[in-house]
């Protein structure tokens, strides 16, 4: 039979590691491709560089390989009586036997014909969906594409896209997976298909701040809204409702909307804290500005009169 030198098929050094070896198949599969490569003898080269990885992927068959000895590429040899005894396939004899067929009857034996054939399982992948406040609030029903990884008969991986609808459910989380069984890789010898997991990220919103299942949203108020109180129309997900603000609302202070926050999967709904911000205006009409000047001349109001003590106001 004619040696056959797998680790000079691909490229490494007899004393490189599992990564390695995958690592330079995966390179040279790439490159030798049919479907990619130009070169007219690609397709040879790619059984070539197969026929090297299927042998030293195995750590059982790599070692069975590396008794074989260091010899020649395409070298007439016979392996050694031990290594016959040894790793026996049931052959008659070796000299018109092919060293890749001599291999897989050896895989044969040492895993036995049954094994060859148990189901895998598919690979479980992982996506990510971009969904906005609005979808989670509503529970409504998105479109998922991905590219996922399917292997062709050589075993080379190819991205293909998938599209994929689903409901978010009610209760749902910034970070929170969704499940679709089945989804996932092809499995092998009727094993079962891997699962795909859809991870959703919850996208900034102008207006809200989220905190578990509350809500938190900026209130502006113009200064005599705040002495003097309003009542002020608050945007919520699921519409507009009035809030009363109390006469000498102050910067900073929550008004609390309840049940107009985000719903759990118990039912219960979070709040909306409206968060008071004192706006002024930029620029004044020649009116108006006489009128701060007489609300400050008949005001005695001192909001830094904790100064002179030095206490906390």
């Amino acid at each position: 039979m004619k040696f056959k030198d797998y680790y000079q098929a691909l490229g490494v050094e007899r004393t490189a590691t599992a990564d390695e070896i995958k690592k330079a198949y995966r390179k040279l599969a790439h490159k030798y491709h049919p479907d990619i490569s130009k070169d007219p003898k690609g397709e040879e080269k790619f059984k070539e560089i197969a026929e090297a990885y299927a042998a030293l992927k195995s750590p059982e068959k790599r070692d069975a390989y590396d008794k074989l000895g260091r010899r020649p590429d395409g070298q007439q040899f016979t392996p050694p009586p031990d290594w016959q005894q040894q790793f026996s396939t049931g052959e008659s004899g070796f000299d018109d036997v092919d060293l890749s067929d001599l291999f897989a009857a050896f895989g044969r034996a040492q895993r036995g014909q049954a094994r060859e054939d148990l189901p895998l399982p598919g690979q479980d992948y992982k996506v990510t969906a971009q969904v906005t406040l609005e979808q989670v609030f509503r529970g409504e029903e998105i479109e998922i594409r991905a590219e996922l990884p399917e292997y062709d008969q050589y075993g080379l991986a190819h991205r293909v896209a998938h599209t994929f609808r689903i409901t978010i459910p009610t209760g749902a989380a910034d970070g929170q997976r969704l499940r679709l069984a089945g989804k996932g890789g092809h499995g092998l010898n009727g094993g079962r298909s891997g699962d795909l997991f859809v991870a959703l990220a919850l996208q900034p919103h102008p207006l809200y701040r989220v905190s578990g299942r509350d809500l938190y949203l900026d209130l502006p108020l113009a200064p005599w809204e705040a002495v003097l109180g309003a009542a002020v129309e608050i945007p919520t997900l699921g519409g507009t409702v009035e809030l009363k603000v109390n006469p000498g609302a102050t910067a900073g202070q929550k008004l609390r909307l309840a049940k107009r926050g985000l719903a759990s999967a118990d039912g219960s709904v979070g709040t909306l804290y409206a968060v008071v911000k004192i706006d002024v205006p930029k620029t004044v009409s020649a009116a108006e500005q006489g009128l701060f000047e007489q609300l400050a001349a008949a005001s005695d109001f001192n909001p830094r009169q904790h100064f002179a003590s030095g206490a906390a106001p």
